[in-house]
């Protein structure tokens, strides 16, 4: 099994490689978590992800025959970008086989440096099955995302640097795909700090590592936000690694992992996708396992599709409160609809949108239902402004 020595030689090969990002305390993020929280910022690599890191190790260690072959890999992403990236460094042909619903901004970027792109299947499995036949067809070293001891290797240098900014660290949270990462981190923390502990983080709709160490049966979902950790199987290597110096593995939701990427932009001022923010919605989601504790949480990735990110930041300001939709009943008579948004305006408020209902109500003729989206302050102010409509004379809710 893997052992901190193997890792210290992948730091060693990876050394003005890959950047040894900052890993630095949030006050903000450990006064709502009830934790000291410091981050890892390995959405600041090169490719945006800490998978450069396991790509590039694989990558040195090849033969000459090996090099001369060429390299292919399946991936949603960032494991794609990482051996794009490091394959074009050293002068190899890297072949990459990519899902169908991989987010476009990942497939262009892994065109930019350099390799074949072959989009093939619905699934991380189909696109394995494929990205394997076309090594045996063409004669390419295969490189896994996560079930190969020089990949999990080069991951657990992320642990290495942050027990050495921060050693003090009493836990650290790591999202969890195939493995990969929280392998290698575990395995090189346990070693350093045997009584550290490593808590893994799963999205509910691809619990397959959850499943495969804690023997439940939990159904997996066909999409998640997530997309950099939906695996549907968790990888061999990996899961001996989990199963021997993992603490404990947690599962989130969707919209805890929307909320988490939002206080991340919002917050840090620090763009993560979905798998980035799987740690701090763990935080979110289970705060009493972490109370008082020391935390390091990896924000493993920051390639988010730009149309996702806008549309998680709406829902995020409609669960703050600070986007609100709310109905008015009122006469329907000329200028009513002016006198509301007055009303509307002297309350503090911005209409963003506003909709007539006359005919799907259930109001008396000559009534209307004006539906209006706010822009707010937050909750308490929405409730402000439907006092104001209501002192007003209008009838008013929340909808």
């Amino acid at each position: 099994m893997l052992q901190l020595a193997d890792i210290q030689a992948a730091a060693a090969r990876l050394q003005g490689q890959v950047l040894d990002t900052p890993c630095v305390e949030s006050r903000t993020l450990s006064q709502i978590a009830g934790c000291q929280v410091f981050l890892k910022f390995e959405n600041l690599q090169y490719t945006a992800s800490f998978k450069e890191r396991g790509a590039c190790n694989k990558l040195a260690q090849l033969t000459a025959d090996e090099r001369a072959r060429g390299v292919v890999a399946m991936s949603a992403g960032n494991h794609a970008q990482g051996v794009a990236y490091h394959a074009q460094r050293l002068g190899l042909r890297a072949v990459i086989v990519m899902p169908r619903f991989t987010p476009g901004v990942k497939v262009e970027r892994t065109r930019g440096f350099g390799a074949e792109v072959v989009l093939h299947g619905d699934t991380l499995d189909e696109a394995r099955a494929h990205a394997r036949a076309l090594a045996q067809q063409q004669g390419l070293v295969f490189v896994h995302p996560y079930d190969d001891e020089a990949i999990v290797a080069g991951q657990g240098t992320v642990a290495l640097e942050m027990l050495q900014a921060v050693p003090d660290l009493d836990t650290l949270v790591i999202a969890v795909g195939g493995g990969g990462l929280i392998g290698g981190m575990a395995t090189a923390a346990k070693a350093i700090k045997p009584d550290i502990r490593v808590v893994g983080v799963q999205t509910e709709r691809f619990p397959a590592m959850f499943n495969a160490i804690k023997g439940t049966h939990l159904p997996q979902g066909s999409s998640t936000i997530a997309e950099g950790i939906a695996v549907g199987s968790p990888g061999e290597i990996t899961q001996a690694i989990v199963r021997e110096r993992v603490d404990d593995l947690v599962l989130v939701d969707e919209g805890d992992i929307e909320q988490a990427i939002v206080m991340l932009l919002e917050i840090e001022k620090t763009l993560v996708e979905g798998a980035g923010a799987a740690g701090l919605a763990a935080l979110i989601k289970h705060p009493a396992l972490f109370a008082g504790q020391r935390v390091g949480l990896v924000l493993c990735g920051g390639n988010i599709d730009p149309l996702l990110l806008a549309s998680i930041i709406e829902r995020g300001m409609v669960r703050a409160g600070r986007l609100a939709r709310v109905q008015v009943n009122a006469r329907d008579v000329p200028g009513n609809l002016a006198r509301i948004t007055s009303v509307v305006a002297e309350a503090g408020a911005n209409i963003d949108e506003v909709h007539h209902q006359r005919a799907f109500t259930l109001l008396a003729a000559q009534n209307v239902a004006v539906e209006l989206v706010l822009q707010t302050r937050g909750r308490e102010h929405v409730q402000q402004v439907i006092e104001a409509l209501r002192a007003a004379g209008f009838e008013s809710q929340l909808m």
